[in-house]
């Protein structure tokens, strides 16, 4: 490996220093479908606290790898431990509990058009955690609602929301469990630049507040201007560099420089 991509050390960044425990650890990753190899040996550690964006061009296997992460897909070769379980060799009732720690923002947020948006934030509750009362279950939606700023929209339906507040109240849903880490598939795509702004503080606002490590796969690099501690390059189905916004930003290697332009 040449130098330019010997920037691997994470160096501080504005918006925090992670504590170094590490929640995920990604071990030789492999996966193919037919002959076409997605991921190869790619391996990557997430610390406590931390935001790791992974950038990749278009059908470079980051979708994939957050499928394999939480479960919905498995790997033919490598290790994913959470909190040191590996999740490949997790039965499905085993994977339904290590998901409560899991928190999952889809890209299109995945929202029920069917349920109000108390309905929508209610589910995963009545789902995971069957014992909670009326009272708790208010109070926990009530506390989500507050959390993105959306209390009024609570007997809202999902039509009736704009992009920014149907991608709110998924983070509001994802969140409800209080997962530890977080994963969020393109949280900006869509947006508009103002709208995307504000949810990457949110990001940050609840990240700091929840002390959750997150996973991000985006494409906006205002996004991972904003809110990375840590990017990660997927190329060639590998962590082909990493390192602070900054420090890949600057290299002169031309398959990581091509992102920054």
């Amino acid at each position: 490996m040449d130098m330019d991509k010997e920037i691997t050390a994470v160096q501080p960044t504005q918006h925090h220093q992670p504590i170094s425990e590490p929640v995920i650890v990604i071990e030789n990753l492999y996966k193919k479908f037919g002959d076409n190899v997605i991921l190869e040996n790619f391996s990557l550690s997430v610390k406590r606290e931390e935001n790791v964006v992974v950038l990749g061009k278009s059908g470079a296997g980051k979708s994939v790898l957050i499928k394999c992460i939480i479960g919905l897909l498995k790997p033919d070769k490598g290790k994913i431990l959470v909190f040191g379980e590996d999740i490949t060799m997790m039965d499905e009732d085993e994977l339904a509990t290590a998901r409560t720690k899991i928190g999952f923002l889809f890209q299109a947020n995945a929202l029920y058009d069917s349920m109000t948006v108390r309905e929508n934030l209610e589910f995963p509750l009545r789902r995971h955690w069957t014992s909670l009362g009326e009272a708790e279950v208010d109070k926990m939606v009530k506390e989500a609602l507050e959390n993105v700023g959306l209390t009024h929209t609570s007997d809202m339906m999902p039509t009736e929301l704009s992009g920014g507040m149907l991608k709110r109240i998924a983070l509001a849903r994802t969140l409800i469990l209080k997962p530890e880490i977080i994963l969020y598939d393109e949280p900006t795509t869509g947006l508009d630049p103002i709208t995307a702004r504000e949810i990457d503080q949110l990001i940050l606002t609840l990240q700091k507040k929840y002390k959750t490590s997150s996973i991000i796969i985006s494409h906006d690099m205002n996004c991972v201007r904003n809110i990375a501690d840590r990017v990660v390059l997927l190329l060639e189905g590998m962590c082909y560099a990493q390192g602070t916004y900054e420090t890949l930003e600057a290299s002169s290697d031309p398959k990581i420089n091509q992102f920054f332009k």
